[in-house]
C-alpha cells in the first residue's frame, strides 16, 4: 500500500483546498524518464472503476489499475528545503533512480 507521510498530507489538504470539484490526488507511474518510468501526481475530479482509492485522513489518495502494483510500499513525502519545495515519493521495488527522484527503473 503506498502511504503519505503527515507533511504530505497537510500540504495537499492546503492544495486541494484552492481547487474546485477535486475528490482526491491521482499518484501514478508512466513510461519514459532517463530510467525508464516517471511518476505522476494530478489532482482528479472523478475517479475510475478500477482505481484504486487509499484514504488517509482527509485525503484520498487514487491509483489507476496499472500504476497501483508499481507504487506498492511506497511513501510520498513534502519536502521543504534550501534547495527548493515539492513532493517526493520514496518506492522500495525501484532498482535505480536519477539524481531528481522523478524517474526509475523497475
Amino acid at each position: 500500500m503506498l502511504t503519505i507521510t503527515p507533511v504530505a498530507e497537510q500540504k495537499i489538504k492546503e492544495l486541494m483546498a484552492e481547487e474546485k470539484d477535486v475528490v482526491g490526488l491521482r499518484v501514478y507511474v508512466r513510461g519514459g524518464g532517463c530510467h525508464g518510468y516517471q511518476y505522476g501526481m494530478a489532482f482528479e475530479s472523478k475517479m475510475a472503476e478500477d482505481d484504486t482509492v487509499i484514504e488517509m485522513g482527509d485525503v484520498k489518495v487514487i491509483m489507476d489499475s496499472q500504476s497501483a502494483p508499481l507504487l506498492q510500499g511506497a511513501e510520498v513525502d513534502y519536502v521543504d528545503s534550501v534547495q527548493g519545495s515539492g513532493f517526493s515519493i520514496k518506492n522500495p521495488q525501484a532498482k535505480t533512480t536519477c539524481g531528481c527522484g522523478s524517474s526509475f527503473s523497475y
